[in-house]
C-alpha cells in the first residue's frame, strides 16, 4: 500500500510502481508528497503486463527492439542505431537489466563519451538511440519511465537555433552563376556539362541529392511546371523520401527548359547506344543506372576548383543556397517549408531565420495614421540666426518648452 514516511527530517512517498516492484520518492514539502503519492495511486490502478521478461537485459532487449523496427523506420536509421549499440552503448550496459538503468548512469556515461573527445554529434546519436529504446521498454511495460529523457538539453548536445544557423553553408546568387557557368560553358568537359541540368535542379528546387537521384521522367509535369518527389536513393537503395512520403515541388521556367532539352539528348543517346528504350531515371550514367553520389561529389568539387569558388561548398549547400535566396527575396516561410519538405515551419525558419528580411524605420512608418499628422519643419530668420519651426497640418506646432516671446516673433516673421 502506498504511504507517505518521514525519513531523516524528508518525507518520503513508499509506492510499488506498475509492475509491482517497490519504489521510494523524497519530496521537499507535505504538498509535493501528496501530489506524488495521489500520481502513483493513480498509476498503480492500470497494471502494466510486460510482453517481455521484466529482468531482460539490455544485450537481449535491444535485438527484440530493433526487430520491431523494420516495418516503420527507414534502414539507414537502423544501421545507425546499430552502430550507436554496437560501438558505445553494448560495451559500456549491455549486461544491465533494463528495469535497474537509472537517469545518473546514463549521465555518466554520455558525460563519459564526451571527455573521450567524440563530438557532440556523435553523442547526440548515442543518447537518441538509448532514449528510443528506452521509450520502446516503457512502451512494453519494462520500466515505467524512461531515465534518459531530458539528458540531451541538460548536457546541450543539440546545438541552438543560432549556432545552427552559424554553421550553414549557402551560396550568393552570383556564386550559383558562376559554378553553373563553369558547368554549362562549352571549355568543360562533356562528363561536367553532362551533370549542368542535375546541379541547376538542386539550386532550383532544395530537393536533397538523394532525391534528385531517384527522380524519373514520369515525375515531372512540364504542362503545370511540377515536379512529383517521391522516391529517394541511398547506397544504392531506392526508398521514401526523408519525410516518409512524397511531395511536389515548383519547376523555375529555366529548369523546365533544362530538362526538356536532357529529355531530347537522352533520346539521342538511348538511339546512339542502342539501350531498349529511354532509361526510367532523369540523371543517370553512361549505362543508363542511376548516379552514384561519390562521383557526383568529384565533378562538383572540380566544378568549384573551376569557378574559383570555396571548397567548403557541398552538393547539400544547394539546398540551403535554395530556401537562403527565396527567404531572401521576401518569400513565405510556409512556401519555403513546403517545397523543401520540413516537418514544420519551426525547422524552416530555426534553420534559415537570420536570412528573414528584419525590415527598417520605413516598415513602422506605413503604420503611421494617413490623415496627415506629419510634421515637418520650416525655417524663419530671428534676429541674426535661422530658427527651425516645427510644421503640423500646415501649421506652427509648438511644445511646452518653447518660450512665449520667440513664439510671437516667429508667428510675426511667418505672417
Amino acid at each position: 500500500m502506498a504511504c507517505i514516511r518521514r525519513r531523516r527530517g524528508r518525507l518520503v512517498v513508499d509506492y510499488r510502481d506498475a509492475t509491482g516492484r517497490r519504489r521510494w520518492k523524497t519530496c521537499r514539502t507535505r504538498r509535493e508528497a501528496d501530489a506524488v503519492l495521489a500520481a502513483k495511486l493513480q498509476e498503480s490502478r492500470q497494471p502494466l503486463r510486460p510482453v517481455v521478461d521484466p529482468d531482460i537485459r539490455v544485450l537481449e532487449y535491444q535485438e527484440h527492439w530493433l526487430g520491431s523496427l523494420r516495418a516503420r523506420l527507414k534502414s539507414r536509421t537502423i544501421e545507425s542505431y546499430k552502430a550507436a549499440l554496437r560501438l558505445h552503448l553494448l560495451p559500456a550496459i549491455g549486461s544491465l537489466k533494463v528495469r535497474l538503468i537509472h537517469k545518473g548512469q546514463v549521465k555518466a556515461l554520455l558525460t563519459q563519451k564526451l571527455a573521450t573527445g567524440l563530438s557532440r554529434g556523435t553523442v547526440r546519436i548515442i543518447h537518441a538511440t538509448l532514449r528510443a529504446m528506452l521509450n520502446a521498454a516503457v512502451d512494453d511495460g519494462v520500466i515505467s519511465a524512461n531515465p534518459s529523457d531530458r539528458l540531451g538539453r541538460y548536457l546541450r548536445l543539440s546545438p541552438s537555433a543560432a549556432a545552427r544557423q552559424e554553421e550553414i553553408k549557402a551560396m550568393t546568387r552570383e556564386q550559383v552563376i558562376a559554378l553553373l557557368g563553369a558547368a554549362s560553358r562549352p571549355q568543360a568537359s562533356a562528363h561536367d556539362r553532362r551533370h549542368y541540368a542535375l546541379f541547376l535542379l538542386l539550386a532550383r528546387t532544395g530537393m536533397r541529392i538523394g532525391e534528385a537521384f531517384g527522380l524519373q521522367w514520369q515525375d515531372i509535369d512540364f504542362q503545370t511546371r511540377q515536379i512529383r518527389v517521391q522516391r529517394a536513393i541511398a547506397n544504392g537503395r531506392i526508398d521514401t523520401p526523408k519525410s516518409g512520403h512524397g511531395r511536389t515541388v515548383d519547376m523555375s521556367e529555366q529548369l523546365a527548359d533544362a530538362l526538356r532539352h536532357l529529355q531530347l539528348e537522352r533520346k539521342v543517346e538511348t538511339l546512339r547506344r542502342g539501350w531498349p528504350e529511354v532509361p526510367a531515371w532523369v540523371f543517370c550514367s553512361t549505362a543508363g543506372t542511376p548516379l552514384q553520389k561519390n562521383n557526383v561529389r568529384r565533378i562538383f568539387v572540380r566544378l568549384l576548383k573551376s569557378a574559383r569558388l570555396p571548397l567548403y561548398f557541398s552538393l547539400h549547400c544547394l539546398r540551403h543556397t535554395y530556401a537562403s535566396l527565396l527567404i531572401q527575396q521576401g518569400e513565405s516561410p510556409a512556401y519555403v517549408q513546403r517545397q523543401l519538405g520540413h516537418a514544420s515551419i519551426k525547422l524552416t525558419v530555426d534553420t534559415y531565420g537570420k536570412w528573414l528580411p528584419m525590415g527598417n524605420k520605413a516598415a513602422v512608418d506605413r503604420l503611421d495614421d494617413p490623415s496627415g499628422s506629419k510634421v515637418v519643419a520650416k525655417s524663419t530668420t530671428i534676429g541674426d540666426g535661422v530658427l527651425e519651426v516645427p510644421m503640423k497640418n500646415g501649421e506652427p506646432w509648438w511644445d511646452r518648452t518653447t518660450d512665449p516671446l520667440i513664439k510671437s516673433q516667429v508667428l510675426c516673421q511667418l505672417s
